[in-house]
């Protein structure tokens, strides 16, 4: 299933897309006329922490709007909403993973891939949508770069993870752009001030529930910059598998509901070209990754 997050009036809401159609299912407001459940989350975070019950009570609520004589009623058009981040703020920082893929642990200098986690975090507050101009952050910085990339969204609480019980942790699958100041991350010699400038975190457009994707070990990661290719890779490069990532970060870090780990981006960043090229204002940057869709933003000077 495909769930995204959006406005309407003012009212944050989410729902699954609908097969076929650009639309979402309105399901809160299917919910509130119909009352075909005991009780439905308001929140998408809240409904995350029911796991797989979560899409059972969603796909419950659209039969039901199905088989009234009014289920157009409950269809929003893709062009009547605003998109959100599909999670539209993270319990705490987002999770992330530096040097994750062999190619591009060499293309930003080191010699061999890490033998253990590089962690860093991104603030929520960088969080943004798929689809939202994004400030090129003029007078900040002049080395803005991407990174496509896979995050996974947790859907259990846990700590101490069994490498072999990771994937009961794991609710679904997104796409991310590790967006990052590069001059910032080397002049404070720290990833956190260069990785989490606003609008640095586009996350959608959807979260697909992981019953969806059968390998997600084995998945491509596609980077355009104004329709070129950059990035082609796939998962099955990383050098710390998604059990690996959920397994060890949660020794350390108790993992939540809604939490957001992006797993590492493959060779092809613009650090890594000759010469190094960096993002501009009005260059339109996609990531698309095999079985969830594409994630495409455009960036802006600020007013």
């Amino acid at each position: 299933m495909k769930i995204l997050s959006f406005k309407l009036n003012g009212e944050v809401k989410f729902g699954p897309k609908v097969k076929k159609e650009e639309a979402v299912w309105d399901v809160l407001a299917i919910q509130e006329e119909l009352k075909i459940l005991p009780s439905f989350p308001t929140q998408i975070i809240d409904g995350i922490a029911l796991g797989f019950d979560f899409v059972e009570q969603i796909r419950k609520l659209v039969e039901a709007a199905n088989n009234t004589v009014e289920a157009e009623k409950y269809k929003l058009s893709f062009s009547e909403i605003e998109w959100l981040s599909p999670i539209p703020r993270t319990p705490k920082n987002i999770l992330c993973i530096g040097k994750n893929y062999n190619e591009h642990a060499k293309e930003m200098g080191a010699q061999a891939a890490p033998l253990d986690l590089v962690v860093f975090t991104k603030s929520p507050t960088s969080i943004a949508a798929d689809g939202q101009q994004l400030p090129i952050h003029e007078g900040k910085t002049s080395s803005l770069d991407y990174e496509g990339e896979l995050a996974i969204v947790i859907g259990k609480k846990g700590k101490d993870i069994p490498k072999n019980l990771a994937f009961d942790y794991i609710f679904g699958y997104t796409i991310a752009n590790d967006i990052t100041a590069r001059d910032l991350q080397e002049r404070h010699i720290q990833y956190f001030l260069g990785k989490s400038l606003e609008g640095t975190c586009p996350l959608g457009p959807y979260i697909v529930s992981k019953d969806e994707i059968t390998d997600p070990q084995n998945l491509t990661v596609v980077t355009k910059v104004n329709g070129e290719v950059r990035q082609n890779g796939t998962t099955n490069d990383m050098v710390f598998s998604l059990e690996e990532l959920v397994s060890t970060l949660s020794q350390y870090v108790t993992l939540e509901p809604g939490d957001v780990i992006l797993t590492g981006t493959p060779a092809g960043v613009g650090k890594g070209m000759n010469p190094p090229t960096f993002l501009k204002v009005g260059d339109e940057v996609k990531v698309s990754i095999q079985g969830i869709g594409t994630l495409s933003n455009r960036f802006v000077s600020q007013p």
